[in-house]
This record gives C-alpha cells, sequence and structure tokens, in this order.
C-alpha cells in the first residue's frame, strides 16, 4: 500500500491499492474509483428493533439514520456496485420488525438500480438473508473484485502467496486521540497495512472496539468530515476481539 496524497483539511485520503487509487471516505465507507464501487462494513440494520423485541429500551431511528448517511455517502461519489462486508442485518429478530423491513424496503426501491453484493458475515448467519425483493446479491467470503478480495472478517492466513489486497470488517475499530491535559477523544477508525484495509463499522448502533495498533500499519481516524493519520502511539500488537 502506497500513500498517494493525504489531501487537504476537507479531502479524504487517497491510497494506492493493489495499483488502483482508493479513498478512505468520511463517511465510514471505502470507494475505489475506476470500479465505481464503494465498500462498507457491519450496518446491523435493526438492531435497535432487535433489542426493544428483547424488553431493552434503545434509541428510536438508528436505521433511519444509517441508511441516511448510506444515501449521503452514495450521492458523494458516481457508484455503480455497492459492496456490504458482512452484518447486514443484525439478527433474525428483524424479520418480525415490519416498520424496520419498511424503512429498509422503501430505501432499496429508492436505489433498486444499484448493485449490492452482501458477503454473509456472523450476524448474517443468524439473521438469515435479506428478503428476496430488495435484490441483494449474497455471496460467502471471500469475494473477489477486480484484483481485491472482500471479506467480512480478515484473517492473515486467508491470505493468497500473491499477498492480494483485502478489504475487510468485523472489528468496528476505534482509536483513542490522548492530549497534553489529559483529554480524550475516542474516533472511529481505518486499519491500513500492507496488504489489507479494515473498514469501520458504518451503522449508527454498532459501538467500537479500540485497536491495538501495529507499527506496519496506520490509523485514519475520522472526525467529522475530516480523515486524517493519527501517529503511532506505541500500541501492542494484535486485533481485538470479535464483535
Amino acid at each position: 500500500m502506497t500513500p498517494v496524497n493525504v489531501g487537504e483539511q476537507d479531502s479524504p485520503p487517497v491510497h494506492e491499492m493493489a495499483g488502483q487509487p482508493v479513498e478512505l471516505l468520511s463517511t465510514r465507507a471505502v470507494y475505489i474509483p475506476r470500479l465505481a464501487t464503494m465498500l462498507v462494513a457491519d450496518l446491523h440494520l435493526g438492531k435497535a428493533a432487535a433489542y426493544r423485541r428483547l424488553g431493552q429500551p434503545v434509541p428510536q431511528g438508528t436505521t433511519s439514520e444509517t441508511l441516511s448517511r448510506l444515501s449521503q455517502a452514495l450521492a458523494s461519489r458516481p457508484v455503480k456496485r455497492l459492496v456490504v462486508l458482512g452484518d447486514f442485518l443484525h439478527s433474525a429478530h428483524v424479520h418480525l420488525a415490519h416498520q424496520t423491513l419498511d424503512v429498509i424496503g422503501a430505501w432499496r426501491q429508492k436505489y433498486s438500480d444499484l448493485e449490492i453484493t452482501l458477503i454473509r458475515g456472523n450476524h448474517d448467519d443468524k439473521a438469515g438473508d435479506p428478503p428476496a425483493p430488495w435484490n441483494i446479491k449474497v455471496v460467502d467470503e471471500p469475494y473477489a473484485i477486480d484484483g481485491f478480495q472482500c471479506r467480512h472478517e480478515y484473517v492473515a492466513d486467508h491470505q493468497t502467496n500473491e499477498k492480494t489486497f483485502t478489504f475487510a470488517g468485523h472489528l468496528h475499530p476505534v482509536v483513542t486521540l490522548k492530549g497534553r491535559a489529559r483529554e480524550r477523544v475516542r474516533l472511529i477508525c481505518f486499519v491500513v497495512g500492507p496488504d489489507y484495509c479494515l473498514v469501520p463499522a458504518f451503522g449508527a448502533f454498532t459501538g467500537g472496539h479500540e485497536y491495538a495498533q501495529s507499527r506496519h500499519e496506520t490509523l485514519y481516524a475520522i472526525a467529522q468530515e475530516r480523515v486524517f493519520a493519527v501517529p503511532f502511539q506505541g500500541r501492542s500488537h494484535g486485533r481485538q476481539g470479535s464483535p
């Protein structure tokens, strides 16, 4: 992975990955211009509705918020194909939440010309595939697209000898920045390694897990409409547990 240009204050970092420019967007999406393809991970649609069915008080409107940001991301670039890196729906309870299903179905109808591919993640295995009328292609990992490999969960042992560049989700990475006055701020981030990019959770109600950065990785934090590289903070090597 070769950085090409980290951009001005409001411009997304652009990298060369597998010989192609790739943008890391403040909407938590990845965009591959030559392929007119956008990648997102871990939407967990219907999570709040599933929790409410279990009697837990949680925020309203998180599915609509997630889909609104997805619309914003799609409007920012010319996109022909959307690839979801796993965990599109949160659980099987979503299929019983008719209002939530109606919201997602209406969004899909608005983008009926958009090709959407879902790579099954651990939550998709439990939730089941999206309803057939949504016209979402569902595949198992790994899923190849023109020089890239897409997965839900990145595992180094899955790499080929050619080291195909991999995009993955699953970990919901965040980083905590510390100030001189002992202030702290926790930010969602991308993780970029030599032959992989870990994409942050896209959903509005997903939470995050502090990422243990290694020296060969760069974290790109998201703050409002900015995406910026975080200096290495001396974390030990390794990745956090599974969401």
